[in-house]
Parts: C-alpha cells; structure tokens; sequence
C-alpha cells in the first residue's frame, strides 16, 4: 500500500487502525504469500452523495519478495499488498440513512464513529491512519 498526502476520494483512500493489523504468511516458493485484514473507515461517492463507511480492509499478497514484521502495521502496510476487492463494508451512513448492521449496539458504535467522520469530511477519524491506497503512487503531481 502507499500512504498519501492529500485527501482524493477518486484515489480509493482508507484510513487504517494500526492496531487492529492481523495476518500470516508462508512460503511460496522462492516467495513468501500473506493474508491479513484491519479495522478500516473509508469515503465513497455515488450519486454525488458522500458517505462513511466502516468495516474490513482485506490485505493480502501471494508473491512478496520478504517476510513481512508481522509486529510492525508500518511494514504490513508498506508492503505491495493487492486491493482489489477493497474493504469490506460493515456500516455506512449518508448523513440520512444508516446501512449495516441489524444489532443496536453495533449500530450505535458504528455511528459514534460515522457521523462525525461525515461531518468533518475529509479528516481521518480518531484512532485511525491514514490515507493508505493500493493504488501505485502518483509522480509529477503536487
């Protein structure tokens, strides 16, 4: 992944909680494959309506060249992880409507985390790092 500068929600940006990294990984090989997940937020468009989203981030590789520091969410997350399918979203408000989960106290914690995040739209949220994409880095632009 590569951590960004600047927010540009077309860039596929999340905003990770470090401390919720998990993964393993194994040889494959003359290569080492990893599979892992995260607690990630996240900004989507459509329809030109904003919305937050909360749920997880799938983080995985079949050919990386190293074992990765499993103890260090830096080396997790620098590493050339594949996205393609994005996170996987568990709750999502639009500033009118929730989506998501059916339990109230699941509801209520997303909540506590989606609104504000809409509100202060773009910053990341408290406890979260951020902006990573699986995107490769932009050049030549500021």
């Amino acid at each position: 992944m590569h951590r960004e500068t600047r927010f540009l929600i077309s860039r596929g940006l999340y905003a990770i909680d470090l401390a919720t990294i998990t993964g393993t990984q194994h040889p494959r090989g003359d290569r080492i494959a990893f599979t892992g997940q995260a607690n990630a937020v996240w900004y989507r468009r459509q329809g030109g309506v904003t919305r937050a989203c909360i749920g997880d981030l799938k983080l995985w590789s079949h050919y990386l060249p190293r074992l990765l520091d499993l103890d260090d969410p830096l080396d997790v997350l620098g590493a050339d992880l594949d996205g393609r399918y994005g996170g996987d979203c568990h709750g999502r408000w639009d500033g009118q409507r929730y989506w998501g989960a059916q339990e109230p106290e699941v509801m209520e914690r997303h909540l506590s985390v989606l609104r504000p995040m809409l509100d202060a739209f773009p910053t990341v949220p408290e406890g979260y790092d951020g902006w990573w994409t699986f995107q490769p880095p932009r050049t030549g632009r500021s």
